[in-house]
């Protein structure tokens, strides 16, 4: 079987990347078509043949202006001559199409039986459900009204060809029932659901590590996670907080501190050190609207109970009182409600690591065989 995998770009680090990996070593064979590939921002990926195009000349800072011409990009990108293309996407490579979809409109194929399944964690999230929050804060600093100002000007168009774009994969494949939701609401599509790998042995409950009195979040730092709802709670509460990562954010969220020994920044970490500050917290504050969230499921797996956003994908995998809380509206005081809540109850570490056994890597790779082959054959 030929294959060829698809993803947006690829120039950092985070859970689609990993959700990419996975398939990867699945398929080590097939070719990753991107319209950015960045080795220095993510060097996953050095044994495998990256492909791109025209777009690579585009700085990796542009990513988020370049959506009509990703988009053309990727419509026009002939890979025909595959059996099976499996995208990975959450933008706009899903406009891919395979050889069966073009030669039902009558266009030339080199493979007629050849088919697309869509990996994709939700719909374009600047276009449909979190328009709202990108319009508030583009991300641009000071060019932010310029950009907010076209941006409402096109976004009915933008919507228009997203909606045709997502309409091109044969089969889709989504990340959580919240995200399935979503496909069906806004691309009229129907998606079957398997949630993304976690590496659940790298981050096993650790007996050597007490707990220690502070709150953790991990996460990419943009404006959209949410992550100033964490500082601002835990500064609130007299809390201590540990913030691990890094992105465009960071400088707000320090400055928002105010050089607060309450909230300590660090860098991403490896794996082991991660789980041990995982481990050595009290909860894990997931104030993010995510379709799934890989990271609060690492977090589970050490055993840390998990304070998150009750309106995305963690209503897949937190259980009210038995590994965590969920919270009702992404607002200062929600958070510090939760956290008062959360603090008169008690988890034991065990039974927390338990509730995500069933989202390993193993379990993954089974289900995307499985559905391939159901598939294709």
């Amino acid at each position: 079987m030929k294959v060829a995998i698809v993803c947006d770009w690829l120039t950092n680090i985070g859970g689609a990347e990993k959700v990419l990996l996975a398939i990867h070593k699945l398929y080590p064979e097939a070719p990753i078509y991107t319209s950015k590939y960045s080795e220095k921002g993510i060097d996953w990926f050095k044994d495998a043949e990256v492909r791109t195009g025209w777009l690579q000349i585009f700085p990796s800072w542009m990513r988020r202006i370049l959506g009509p011409l990703r988009q053309r990009w990727f419509s026009h990108l002939d890979l025909s001559e595959y059996d099976l293309i499996i995208s990975v996407t959450g933008a706009e490579a899903k406009a891919v199409k395979s050889g069966k979809r073009l030669h039902e409109e009558g266009k030339k194929s080199k493979n007629p039986n050849g088919i697309h399944i869509s990996y994709c964690h939700v719909p374009t999230q600047y276009y449909w459900q979190m328009y709202d929050d990108y319009v508030e804060n583009p991300g641009f600093g000071i060019l932010n009204p310029l950009v907010r100002f076209f941006f409402k000007l096109l976004v009915k168009p933008l919507r228009k060809a997203d909606y045709r774009a997502a309409q091109s994969p044969d089969y889709f494949v989504t990340i959580s029932e919240y995200a399935q939701e979503l496909m069906k609401r806004y691309y009229k599509r129907e998606a079957i659901v398997i949630h993304p790998p976690v590496e659940i042995d790298a981050f096993s409950v650790q007996n050597d590590v007490s707990e220690e009195d502070y709150y953790i979040t991990t996460s990419r730092q943009v404006n959209w996670k949410r992550i100033d709802l964490a500082v601002k709670a835990c500064m609130k509460m007299n809390r201590k907080l540990l913030v691990v990562g890094e992105g465009p954010e960071h400088n707000n969220l320090v400055k928002m501190s105010n050089g607060s020994d309450l909230v300590k920044f660090v860098p991403l970490v490896g794996k082991k050190k991660l789980a041990k500050y995982l481990a050595g917290a009290k909860g894990y504050l997931f104030p993010s609207l995510e379709p799934f969230g890989i990271a609060p499921v690492e977090a589970l797996a050490v055993g840390c109970p998990v304070i998150a956003f009750g309106e995305g994908g963690a209503r897949d995998y937190v259980m009210n009182g038995e590994n965590g809380i969920l919270f009702e509206k992404q607002t200062i005081k929600s958070l510090v409600e939760a956290i008062e809540k959360f603090e008169k109850m008690k988890f034991e570490r065990e039974k927390i690591a338990k509730t995500v056994e069933n989202f390993k890597a193993e379990r993954f790779d089974q289900e995307v065989r499985d559905y391939v082959k159901e598939k294709v054959g």
